[in-house]
């Protein structure tokens, strides 16, 4: 607890030495780039199961993650006063996997049980408020064992003369390599790729459309067209057929993904939020999926809130997918990774958020804490259970 209060005081005491400044008296904000915003999200992440994709579609699911992320926001006006905006977010996560354990099967506790994930980004944005007009661009990495992703996006907005609507375009591109470690007993036969590396890349463009229909009611629409080619299947993933012999996970070289979404927010009186979400998703290896969110803040005080949530997930399977020891020889692709199969999920769970006017434990700049527990559980015996805590410095 000492940790925690020295953390947010330090915060809070970056923020205080950013925001001592000169007052704006201008109107349009200041020419000086200052820290507008800082999120600190922690979570939580532990899961059970025994589909694991490792060992074939059976044994151990096991796992833990811990996951961290630093966001800070700044921002300045430049001399047309259009609003420049930085976005700085460094993520961090650690996970232990019993079942990435098994990539050699006679290992006590290999190099691939435990990793670390580092994933920082940057972001920026320009706002033309008179216009209404939004650009913006931004780079990504993320690093681990066996796999390293650069990412790049630009992005468009355009609000509507009474700005009570939005549209947006952005175009998001991911380029991956992926170290090939293949099963232990397949090593060295010329039957499995092995050593080296492997390229992916994704591309996405994305399109929403949001409206304010009236002082209680608020609606998007989401729209996303993802094309990717390269190695998409995983190299340490066993796949065991009817005959009794083992072989590495092969999927096609190429898919192509639609989702589709539809947002409402509905504003019940001062006190509820009623928050609906709907995606349908399909793509070319076989999957169609429904998605269906809900979650209904209740305000108990001016500060204080609790948000029970709930979601359902439908999918059907891929293809390419059969359980353990029931592909043949005849297949030219084949996965028994269970989340490429079919399958029902709940996740459901609350959080609850504290936001008094004076600041968070009376520290000024400590803006907002949050603290949200689900509990994930899909119909193929798997499950999980995910607490997470969002600090907000202002």
């Amino acid at each position: 607890m000492k940790k925690f209060f020295l953390t947010a005081f330090g915060i809070a005491c970056l923020l205080k030495s950013f925001s001592q400044q000169t007052p704006d008296t201008t109107g349009f904000g200041s020419r000086k780039l200052k820290v507008d915003e800082i999120n600190l999200v922690s979570s939580y992440y532990g899961q059970n199961g025994d589909h694991a994709a490792v060992t074939g579609g059976i044994g151990t699911q096991k796992l833990t993650d811990i996951a961290n992320v630093f966001d800070i926001k700044l921002v300045k006006y430049d001399k047309k006063f259009r609003k420049h905006a930085f976005d700085v977010e460094v993520g961090i996560d650690h996970y232990t996997s019993a079942s990435s354990d098994r990539v050699d099967l006679n290992a006590n506790t290999s190099a691939s049980y435990a990793d670390t994930r580092i994933y920082p980004s940057l972001t920026w944005s320009m706002e033309n408020e008179k216009k209404g007009t939004t650009i913006s661009a931004g780079v990504s990495t993320s690093t681990e064992f066996d796999y390293q992703s650069f990412g790049a996006n630009i992005g468009f907005a355009k609000k509507t003369k009474d700005r009570n609507g939005e549209f947006s375009a952005r175009v998001q591109a991911y380029f991956d390599q992926v170290r090939l470690i293949a099963p232990e007993e397949l090593r060295g036969t010329g039957t499995a790729k092995d050593g080296g590396t492997e390229g992916r890349t994704t591309i996405a463009a994305s399109l929403a459309w949001s409206q304010v229909i009236n002082k209680n009611l608020q609606i998007a629409f989401l729209a996303d067209l993802v094309t990717q080619q390269g190695f998409l299947s995983l190299p340490f993933y066993r796949v065991y057929f009817a005959d009794g012999s083992v072989h590495q996970e092969k999927l096609p070289d190429t898919r192509f993904k639609i989702p589709l979404g539809f947002r409402a927010n509905y504003f019940l009186g001062d006190r509820f939020i009623i928050r609906t979400y709907y995606r349908y998703y399909k793509d070319d290896w076989g999957i169609s999926s429904h998605t269906v969110n809900l979650e209904v803040p209740v305000k108990i005080t001016n500060f204080f809130s609790i948000s029970p949530f709930y979601r359902f997930y439908n999918q059907s399977a891929v293809k390419y997918f059969a359980p353990y020891q029931q592909h043949t020889a005849q297949e030219q692709f084949f996965t028994s990774n269970y989340d490429l199969s079919n399958f029902n999920s709940n996740f459901l769970g609350a959080g609850i958020r504290l936001a008094p006017p004076k600041g968070v434990f009376g520290i000024q700049h400590f803006n907002m804490i949050e603290l949200r527990y689900g509990h994930y559980t899909k119909n193929i015996n798997m499950n999980a259970n995910i607490v997470s805590m969002n600090l907000k410095f202002k």
